[in-house]
């Protein structure tokens, strides 16, 4: 049984291979089996790259919501 390839751990890199998988699918030039293994990397890699936003989405609110809770005070230097 094959291992399948995993998504590199970077967001960039699999939404890099995901547009060349694109383009490559595009051409139309690939046999039918290889067209349906490049489409079945495509998917892994769209799920990578949504769970990769999902979570920096989560953050952004989580750091937003912790701005929200913080007292602005005037800056004093003697302090």
């Amino acid at each position: 049984m094959s291992k399948k390839k995993q998504p590199d751990d970077s967001f960039e890199s699999a939404l890099e291979e995901l547009e060349k998988l694109v383009a490559s699918m595009e051409e139309g030039d690939l046999p039918l089996e290889h067209a349906l293994e490049q489409f079945e990397r495509g998917i892994q890699l769209t799920r990578h790259c949504q769970k990769a936003l999902r979570e920096a989405e989560q953050k952004v609110q989580i750091l937003t919501e912790k701005a929200d809770q913080v007292e602005i005070a005037d800056f004093d230097p003697d302090t």
